[in-house]
């Protein structure tokens, strides 16, 4: 990367504002673009072929930044600019900055986020998937996605109603997995589930009296299984449209796990029964 010679003081500036305002939700929509921080995900987006909207760097730090980025260079459409140090620090998101700020557009993989659903069977791709209703903490869903990740989870399927996947947080706990992995928001999880049941069995992670212990069934190809909210669990409808439910076992005396480390067991557990059927 080349060092940027537009330099920007002012907290007025139009660019500085337009990634102000992208920390906020109704903003990311209208404008199309989210915003994240850090060397890390500015290299995972580049290796994922972003089209990255700006690169904001702190004008302390820049050359620091640069010469550990080496040979990378930035899309011929990014703006690259300076930001004097008070400006970047008002502006950073991170309690220990490392003095980049890049903003992009939505990315194409997240797919829904606008409403208006895509054809639901065109936007699912095969494999196995996690679908999520009401799962609102982003740092649930942020560990969600990498878990999806680690384990080869080929679709995630969100309520419209899950945190933001474009949240700071999420982005952060994702550790840059957001930029490739497969995500469909959708309105309703329940026509969701009765589509999903087309395809393979879709199973409810709750505890009923019928539900299966978990490591006693064999997953097929094509199995989703559903996750909910962090205090209050998966619906009743969703659950009436599962074709059966599960449940983790564990000691005596633990209530349950959060939503992050419960749909990180299944995502495993669904990754174990693939390679057990793949070999």
């Amino acid at each position: 990367m080349k060092k940027p010679q537009e330099i920007i003081t002012s907290k007025q500036n139009p660019l500085v504002m337009l990634t102000a305002s992208l920390a906020e939700r109704k903003y990311r929509r209208k404008e199309g673009l989210f915003r994240f921080d850090g060397k890390k995900l500015l290299l995972e987006a580049l290796a994922a072929n972003i089209p990255l909207h700006a690169v904001l760097l702190k004008a302390s730090a820049a050359d620091a930044l640069l010469a550990e980025t080496g040979a990378l260079s930035l899309p011929d459409s990014t703006r690259a600019v300076l930001l004097s140090d008070a400006v970047f620090d008002r502006l950073s998101e991170e309690k220990a900055p490392e003095g980049v700020i890049v903003v992009a557009p939505l990315l194409s993989n997240v797919q829904g986020y606008h409403g208006g659903e895509p054809a639901f069977d065109e936007a699912l791709l095969p494999g196995h998937t996690l679908l999520l209703e009401s799962v609102r903490d982003p740092g649930n869903l942020g560990t969600i996605i990498r878990s999806a990740s680690a384990f080869g989870i080929a679709n995630l399927v969100l309520s419209a109603d899950c945190a933001d996947p474009y949240h700071p947080r999420v982005i952060r706990g994702a550790m840059g997995t957001l930029f490739h992995h497969h995500i469909t928001v959708v309105e309703d999880p329940v026509a969701a589930a009765l589509r999903l049941r087309e395809r393979g069995a879709v199973y409810a992670a709750t505890l009923k009296s019928d539900s299966r212990r978990l490591g006693e069934i064999t997953f097929g190809s094509a199995d989703t299984v559903m996750v909910g909210n962090e205090g209050h669990g998966l619906s009743r409808a969703l659950i009436d449209a599962a074709s059966g439910t599960v449940f983790i076992p564990m000691e005596t005396g633990v209530e349950s796990l959060n939503a992050g480390v419960a749909a990180s067991v299944l995502a495993y557990e669904l990754y174990r029964g693939r390679c057990q059927y793949e070999a």
